[in-house]
């Protein structure tokens, strides 16, 4: 029993790592040099090659639904619904861990393009164009160059959409008319990582009612946001130890279980057929889940400003 457990354990060992050797493999660059190798072949190759850069696809977009088949193959070795039931429970757990990183990334691209539009508008206006025309150039040269739009997905957003969301009709309609520029700036900072733009409205402001230098204080503004993304990335290039740690954390019991099947003691059927071996597993996983909560907020606490 304990060999054919091993064995099967062995042999989806063996498919999960030839499903990640091409997981990675497949990067984008490859995918389009398969389009230009088989876009002129038959039609029946390159609809399978299709259907693959599909599924890929999809793999990496739906990554928390991966809880799913690891779930299976536990059920499947340890002969218990337990593992099903975890990975169920997993699934909406992974996908919001997910989206609150994204959510985090896309607040980031967001705080660099206000800085960005802060550099266009100077030029802009060193250019020799009003200020309201400085504005709408700079946002639709920071729209073409990839700035995040609003309520993107896990990967963002990039193009020419709108990436104020919906106050950027409004910046715009101010900026070409003449209307209210500083209160559509600060209706727009109310957006995830915009706060920089209550910092260009003020600006703004202060130029409009006393005649100082606009492109002075956008030029100060744009120093200010780069020194502080240069302090973000510092920050984080300091806490990746402890974010290594936290991973190291994190796999240990599994270290264990594997470590436990390779001497023979069979430990999934001890957590799952046992009194004891369920008594071990749930309480070894509340602490699992209590230990990673906590080291997560230490680090989100060093992380914040």
């Amino acid at each position: 029993m304990t060999g054919g457990t091993a064995g099967y354990a062995a042999h989806a060992a063996a498919l999960c790592a030839g499903a990640a050797v091409w997981l990675v493999a497949m990067r984008e660059p490859g995918a389009r040099r398969a389009r230009v190798l088989f876009v002129d072949g038959p039609a029946e190759p390159w609809r399978s090659w299709s259907f693959l850069l599909k599924a890929r696809e999809l793999a990496v977009e739906r990554r928390e639904w991966w809880c799913v088949p690891v779930a299976v193959l536990l059920a499947v070795l340890g002969a218990s619904v337990l593992p099903l039931i975890a990975g169920a429970v997993a699934v909406p757990l992974v996908r919001r861990w997910m989206r609150g990183r994204a959510r985090r990334r896309q607040c980031e691209r967001a705080a660099d393009s206000v800085a960005a539009l802060c550099a266009a508008v100077v030029g802009e206006l060193r250019a020799g164009r009003e200020p309201g025309q400085a504005l709408s150039a700079g946002l639709r040269e920071c729209a073409a160059d990839g700035g995040p739009r609003a309520g993107g997905g896990p990967g963002g957003g990039a193009g020419s959409g709108a990436w104020l969301g919906d106050a950027e009709a409004a910046v715009l309609a101010a900026a070409r008319f003449g209307g209210d520029v500083p209160g559509a700036l600060r209706q727009a900072a109310a957006g995830p990582g915009l706060g920089g733009l209550s910092g260009m409205a003020a600006c703004w402001q202060v130029a409009v009612d006393g005649g100082a230098g606009l492109v002075a204080g956008l030029d100060r503004l744009e120093t200010a946001l780069r020194a502080d993304r240069r302090r973000r990335e510092e920050l984080r290039a300091q806490l990746a130890g402890a974010w290594s740690t936290v991973v190291v954390l994190a796999l240990l019991p599994v270290a264990g279980l594997g470590l436990g099947a390779a001497l023979g003691a069979d430990p999934l059927r001890v957590l799952l057929h046992t009194p004891g071996g369920l008594f071990c597993l749930v309480v070894g996983g509340f602490l699992e889940a209590a230990g990673l909560f906590w080291a997560c907020r230490i680090v989100r606490a060093g992380e914040a400003p």
